[in-house]
């Protein structure tokens, strides 16, 4: 294959305007083509022909992974690996690839053509498939294929002796005949026209020999999927085998599955019927619905077997389980019934749910029997239950009289949302974005249900903004603090604590049997098996609630642990999720997976985004801007000093210990890329001339400034933090810098006084003031550093972007140019592979890319 570009060699293509032009070209094995053309396939930057080629690729591979693969012989006498044979659908795929080729894609001539003639498409995608198939790796796998040693060799060997064998034009399939007496015909077709198809013992009579001989190596293969057809190599005609019941059964049971991959389709007649199906029945028929936090709390489970959509009578389930034959007469047509089938019709019974498994499985609409996945039918009150989870329309609950304010009308439909699961006893996830008003739709919660306490659990930083939220919003209704030296409970009223002073304390919690216990800021909980998220178990409420703005920051598993706090046992336990919904949608991008997954978790997660339509018309615009920067030449001669000296380090570790190394030499860069007194630790710096950075920081401070704007400044360093501070003062700048260290009072002092107009730059920890912070006085947000999560960064920016900013909000993201941060940019913008690992896991992620990867991340690319 040949790359046009930068290279030693020279090509000659046609171009646009007529004639012929010499270009410098690389030329690549197909073996290395192929995860170049992969990458290029989704990279925005990528021209059109390699991305074209990039989509053959992912075709190509899509045909030898469902085993369209056979072996061949050259025109050298060479062994040779070949995709085929193509059904009918292939060929109009292939075709479908030729009509879309774009002209840069074949601007190669051919030899013997006219240099301004483009060659045809589709031979060069079917050589191209070929080349494909005969690239990859050959181990047992093709031993099986072929049947032969021949074709695994590393190295293609000669084997002239094989042609005969190998050069197969024609494929076969079974036609099954019956049912009083089942027979299985083969059926020829032509690989060249996928339509032409006839019966082997019409073909025998008038057939080249050679045509007889390639059917007869397709019914060898055939013989070699399914051994009951190895009857067929001993006649003097391979035209069709009478089959016993027994046959039959097996073939239903494995041999289609078997021949369908040897790439030979099955035919059953079209008068017998085989629309037989069954689904699992939850049954609850009991009057009262079932606590669903009780353990002991199960429901009856069985099968309901149906011919098309109409279930079997007892009378018919038992003539199904008393069948001996795979045929079975059912209202006056014969039906095929799979042995699984007639098994399920002789045990119907099966093993019962717990209820809260139970709604699960009716929910999503599906369960794992045997290991096999099956659809599910509900009935009696978890049918109900299931309808009244799943509709749209919410039940009537108007704003408490005692709110005072005036609910938007998505906050009602919160409202409602909540009202509705929790007087089910059935916990939920409100995850608004942030700034959308999560906290007064759960103190109207509180006052629509009129009952006991209410304990919310939230961060240090949220208390004193709780308490403010209640006394304006909820007047006259007591609120306490569990935090500190006053340690109070109630039986009426809000009760505020902090995760720290939860997770000591939870004795004394939970003693009391709360209404309502709340989440906010659900993420900190994200870990399972810590002490907090143990702790928080523990304490008992009539229902629970989770508020967070982003229930899913890295992985599934994170929304495992929220929702299994809110309705615990609703998606089993942490190991079974892994399997049965992190692995699928996560690793193999099952759609089927996701949408199911979906619907089981809908009625109990209630997601608004500002974006929405009708959820926040009054909120003004949002500009983000990636602002680059140069290095300083102090800062570039850094740069270049650490990749060497940390990259050294790397390349003599492994394990731990390489990891480590990785993640110090990844913050290292950042480091400097922030400002060279950052990264050397200095205790007195000089600070101007030094950092693209801060000076962009500077230009950008004096037009906020002058026009009387207000800035929040986060970095991930407080170190950083404490030198833009300085930096500020030494300016004439006042500064506010908040991080975790900063004591609750202090903290809403803070952000009184920037909220009044008094301080107009906030500096911030990302990580201690990403969330629960209402800044709206800002009209401006700079992130200085980046983060490696988009989803944190977003959180940052909504301390000003939320209900009750009224100006425009403008974000600056500052970049290195040509550094670690610029690669990341990008690779965030493009989303791909890497990227999503990024997204998923942070440094991690990182960690695992091997030495020449993480070189070229680390690189300084020219023109910083």
């Amino acid at each position: 294959m040949v790359f046009y570009g930068t290279g030693d060699e020279r090509a000659v293509v046609a171009v646009p305007e007529g004639g012929t032009r010499e270009v410098p070209a690389v030329r690549l094995p197909i073996a290395r083509a192929v995860p170049v053309l992969s990458r290029a396939r989704r990279a925005p930057d990528a021209h059109p022909a390699a991305g074209f080629w990039g989509a053959v690729v992912v075709a190509a591979l899509r045909l030898v992974a469902r085993g369209r693969v056979r072996p061949a012989v050259t025109d050298g006498d060479f062994d040779a690996w070949r995709v085929g044979p193509l059904d009918a659908a292939d060929h109009a795929a292939v075709a479908a690839l030729a009509r879309a080729m774009p002209a840069h894609a074949r601007a190669l001539p051919l030899p013997g053509t006219s240099p301004a003639e483009l060659p045809d498409a589709e031979p060069l995608i079917r050589a191209f498939f070929d080349a494909v198939a005969d690239g990859l790796p050959r181990g047992s796998a093709a031993v099986h294929a072929a049947g032969t040693p021949e074709f695994t060799g590393h190295e293609p060997r000669k084997v002239p002796h094989l042609r005969a064998w190998a050069d197969e034009g024609v494929r076969i399939s079974l036609r099954v005949e019956g049912p009083d007496e089942f027979r299985a015909v083969v059926q020829v077709h032509s690989l060249a026209d996928p339509t032409s198809v006839v019966d082997a013992a019409e073909l025998w009579s008038g057939a080249s020999p050679r045509t007889r001989s390639a059917a007869t190596v397709a019914v060898r293969r055939a013989a070699r999927a399914w051994p009951p057809l190895e009857e067929l190599l001993h006649r003097p005609v391979p035209d069709g085998i009478a089959l016993a019941d027994a046959d039959v059964t097996d073939l239903l049971a494995d041999g289609v599955v078997l021949l369908s991959a040897a790439g030979v389709d099955v035919h059953w007649p079209k008068d017998l019927v085989r629309d037989l199906s069954a689904r699992v029945v939850v049954h609850a028929d009991r009057g009262d619905r079932p606590s669903f936090f009780g353990p002991d709390q199960v429901a009856a489970v069985d099968w309901r077997l149906a011919l098309g959509d109409d279930p079997l009578t007892p009378e018919e389930l038992d003539l199904l389980a008393q069948a001996h034959r795979p045929v079975v007469r059912l209202r006056d047509r014969w039906t095929l019934v799979d042995p699984e089938l007639a098994r399920r019709a002789r045990e119907r019974d099966l093993k019962p749910m717990s209820a809260i498994d139970a709604l699960g499985a009716a929910l999503s609409g599906s369960t794992e029997i045997d290991g096999t996945r099956v659809e599910v039918v509900a009935s009696g009150w978890l049918e109900d239950l299931r309808e009244r989870l799943s509709a749209a329309d919410l039940e009537p609950a108007e704003q408490p009289a005692a709110l005072a304010a005036t609910l938007r009308d998505y906050q009602l439909r919160g409202l409602r949302w909540l009202d509705r699961m929790t007087s089910l006893g059935l916990g939920g996830c409100l995850a608004d974005d942030m700034g959308l008003g999560k906290t007064i739709t759960l103190i109207a919660l509180h006052l629509h249900r009129g009952g006991g306490p209410t304990l919310v659990v939230c961060p240090a930083s949220l208390l004193g903004n709780w308490q403010r939220e209640i006394e304006r919003f909820a007047p006259g209704t007591p609120v306490r603090r569990f935090h500190g030296t006053g340690r109070e409970t109630a039986d009426t009223g809000f009760v505020l604590t902090t995760y720290g002073t939860m997770r000591l304390d939870a004795d004394r919690l939970a003693e009391v049997e709360w209404d309502l216990v709340v989440a906010d800021e659900a993420q900190h909980v994200k870990n399972p098996t810590s002490d907090t998220a143990r702790a928080l178990r523990r304490l008992p409420a009539r229902a629970r609630v989770a508020l967070t703005g982003t229930p899913v920051e890295n992985t599934l598993s994170e929304l495992w642990a929220v929702l299994d706090w809110t309705t615990p046992g609703l998606l089993g336990t942490l190991p079974a999720f892994r399997a049965r919904w992190i692995k699928p949608i996560e690793a193999d991008r099952d759609e089927a997976a996701a949408r199911r997954f979906a619907a089981l978790i809908r009625p109990f997660l209630l997601r608004r985004r500002k974006a929405d339509p009708g959820i926040a018309p009054e909120l003004p615009a949002k500009t983000e801007t990636d602002r680059p920067v140069a290095l300083t030449r102090e800062q570039a001669g850094l740069y270049e000093a650490v990749v060497r000296e940390l990259m050294a380090e790397v390349a003599d570790a492994t394990g731990i210990a390489r990891r480590g190394r990785i993640v110090k030499l990844l913050t290292a860069l950042k480091q400097v890329c922030n400002h060279p007194a950052h990264y050397l630790r200095e205790s007195a710096p000089v600070l101007t001339g030094r950092s693209g950075k801060l000076e962009l920081l500077d230009e950008l401070l004096d037009t906020i400034l002058a026009e009387d704007g207000a800035v929040l400044v986060f970095t991930q360093y407080t170190a950083m933090a404490r030198l833009i501070g300085r930096h500020l003062t030494a300016r004439g700048i006042d500064s506010l810098f908040l991080h975790g260290g900063t004591p609750v009072a202090a903290r809403e002092d803070m952000v009184r006084r920037f909220q009044d107009g008094q301080v107009p730059v906030f500096l911030l920890s990302l990580k201690a003031a990403g969330t629960g912070l209402n800044l709206t006085r800002a009209d401006h947000v700079v992130h200085y550093d980046r983060w490696w999560n988009p989803a944190v960064e977003d959180q940052a920016t909504d301390r000003a972007y939320r209900i009750g900013q009224t100006r425009p909000v403008q974000v600056h993201r500052i970049i290195a140019e040509g550094t670690i941060e610029d690669r990341i940019a990008e690779m965030l913008r493009a989303k791909r592979s890497l990227a999503d690992a990024v997204l998923a896991r942070g440094d991690a992620a990182l960690t695992e890319l091997t030495d020449a990867e993480l070189a070229d991340l680390v690189a300084l690319r020219s023109g910083s």
